[in-house]
């Protein structure tokens, strides 16, 4: 009776459709569309799901392209001096008002974006370069190169972030134009790439000690290629998730600097400076230090976002 009854309860599979296939066997198994993904498709799919992600992804986008044309998008020139418009309050022709040189605030928020845009990005990519090949020999090796590296390494985690870059500016003497923002997106980088050292070794001890990696071994494969070809690929979700969150805080260090008179020299627009410039102002004229500082709030808020939604997606854990 037994034998009789069973194929009354598994009910065959006809035409071997996908679809049926996927319902043989409810919560046990993954759709075929999913299982047949790639871990890049499937985190995209993702991605596109996640609120925060493309919220943070619509900022990150309106800011870049601000950033791209600012010799477009603003109205006046962000140095420009008209001492008859002073402390202008915020009109048609100058939408957040004047500061103290009656420079157009607008124009110099527009144009002081592609300052901190580039900083940011220019100093974690910098940081990349040296922290990335710098954690994947220590992990790797072992031994003596990751004990040196690793003790370097600690060396400059030993100083509090803001000390490090304000020591490193003194030492660069902070300068304006174009010399003067490679200089903060120097000091960035270096006081960065310890996050990144460490980030990717813990990735790189783990990844070493896979199958796929001894049968690479085995093939006589040689180690830079096995490091390319098969251990980088596999530490790049959460490099990616801290390189996200990495500008966020690259732009609020530049910004810091800037204030304290330590990053990019005026006339060089940079919100920081602005907000050091005009603090001094704030009872008499707020707008002056609200409109950097909400620049500021704003493009963190959208690398934030945007790191988080990526975290969350790229987050095998997570699905």
């Amino acid at each position: 009776m037994a034998n009789e009854t069973a194929p009354d309860r598994m009910k065959p599979i006809s035409g071997g459709s996908l679809r049926e296939a996927d319902l043989v066997v409810p919560g046990l198994a993954l759709p075929a569309r999913e299982a047949s993904e790639s871990p890049f498709a499937q985190g995209l799919r993702r991605l596109r799901r996640s609120v925060t992600a493309l919220v943070g992804v619509g900022i990150v986008s309106v800011l870049l392209v601000v950033a791209i044309f600012a010799d477009v998008l603003a109205p006046e020139s962000p140095t420009a001096n008209d001492q008859s418009t002073m402390f202008s309050r915020p009109t048609w022709d100058h939408p957040l008002g004047t500061d103290q040189m009656g420079r157009d605030m607008l124009s110099r928020i527009i144009h002081g974006t592609r300052i901190s845009l580039l900083v940011g990005v220019s100093s974690v990519i910098l940081a990349l370069f040296v922290g990335v090949p710098f954690g994947m020999i220590a992990g790797f090796y072992g031994g003596r190169a990751d004990s040196l590296i690793m003790r370097v390494m600690d060396l400059i985690l030993a100083f509090p972030i803001y000390l490090l870059a304000i020591i490193l500016m003194v030492m660069f003497t902070p300068t304006a134009g174009l010399i003067g923002t490679m200089k903060v997106t120097g000091a960035i980088a270096i006081v960065r790439i310890p996050i990144y050292a460490r980030l990717v070794r813990g990735s790189v001890l783990s990844i070493k000690e896979k199958e796929f990696i001894e049968a690479c071994h085995a093939l006589g494969q040689r180690t830079p290629w096995i490091l390319a070809r098969h251990v980088l690929p596999n530490c790049l979700a959460p490099i990616i998730v801290t390189t996200t969150l990495g500008i966020a805080t690259s732009i609020i260090v530049e910004a810091t600097l800037s204030f304290l008179g330590l990053g990019t020299q005026p006339p060089t627009p940079s919100w920081g400076w602005d907000l050091k410039a005009n603090v001094s102002f704030i009872q008499m004229n707020p707008w002056l230090s609200l409109f950097p500082g909400l620049a500021i709030f704003i493009t963190v808020l959208g690398f934030n976002l945007f790191g988080d939604g990526l975290r969350d997606a790229l987050d095998p854990r997570l699905k």
